[in-house]
């Protein structure tokens, strides 16, 4: 009894450690106080506001953009390296097992700088500049890539090889079974991939400020994102005001997003049990 009272204050006290910064951000942003603390009044100002700040809606545009493109390739490319790891001989399967497990235990700053040196390396070879967009976007994927491997693979370890060369046996070439067979197989670890990948890009500071150059919304500029606007505006003075209605706005729809996939999941598990079944 006394554990069980222990386990159940422990997890509470951990969620509110969690979700307190969260509430009371989400609290001030219905009121038009400068400083998070300060209250003057209850108001949905700011969420109008928010719609009227350019410089916010161009780094969210940039965050967006550069977030979903670099978790499509990411998914792409981990995925078909899982399946083609999976296929592999051992040494080769523990080799790449090997080198997409150093990027996810490295520190980030190291993957940052090392990035940053081979950019300017290669822009001394050519007497170019090399940061842009599309360093940028090499930087968020090197970051993806091995997370949505390591999200793919326990999916291929879990499905029934016999699947795979039935199909082959039943007259598919082996890129047809492949997309027939065993990609709606793993569907499940691509989609957790896809969504870590995005995660990762829009949650992402060290990498987009060592790699970015001008593109995007942003033209001739610096790429700036939520991330590296919220870092500038912190040198300057206070946070954008609006940014608190940002935040909450992101924080709700990552909350339905959650529930949403949580039922679809249920759904799918009911429909699976209701199979075995019969």
């Amino acid at each position: 009894m006394v554990k069980k009272i222990f386990g159940q204050c422990y997890i509470w006290i951990i969620l509110l450690l969690m979700y307190l910064p969260v509430l009371v951000l989400i609290a001030f942003s219905f009121t038009e106080a400068t400083n998070v603390g300060e209250w003057t009044g209850f108001t949905f100002n700011l969420y109008p506001r928010l719609f009227q700040n350019k410089e916010i809606l161009v780094a969210l545009g940039n965050t967006l953009l550069i977030a979903v493109i670099s978790a499509l390739l990411s998914t792409i490319i981990g995925t078909l390296g899982a399946i083609g790891a999976f296929y592999s001989k051992k040494r080769w399967k523990n080799a790449i097992d090997l080198t997409t497990q150093i990027p996810v235990v490295n520190a980030e700053i190291v993957v940052a700088f090392s990035l940053t040196v081979m950019f300017v390396f290669l822009g001394n070879l050519v007497n170019a500049y090399m940061f842009s967009f599309w360093t940028l976007l090499i930087g968020h994927m090197c970051l993806s890539i091995p997370f949505v491997y390591i999200s793919v693979k326990p999916k291929l370890i879990q499905m029934d090889p016999s699947l795979y060369e039935a199909a082959l046996d039943l007259g598919c070439s082996p890129s047809k079974a492949l997309s027939k067979v065993v990609v709606p197989q793993i569907m499940p670890g691509v989609f957790s991939g896809f969504l870590l990948a995005i995660t990762l890009s829009l949650d992402d500071f060290i990498v987009t400020a060592f790699t970015r150059g001008s593109g995007l919304l942003s033209g001739s500029k610096k790429i700036e994102t939520l991330s590296t606007l919220v870092q500038a505006k912190i040198k300057k003075g206070p946070i954008p005001v609006e940014m608190r209605s940002l935040t909450t706005i992101i924080f709700f729809i990552v909350v339905v997003a959650v529930i949403l996939v949580s039922i679809y999941r249920n759904k799918q598990a009911k429909k699976i049990r209701t199979r075995r079944a019969f």
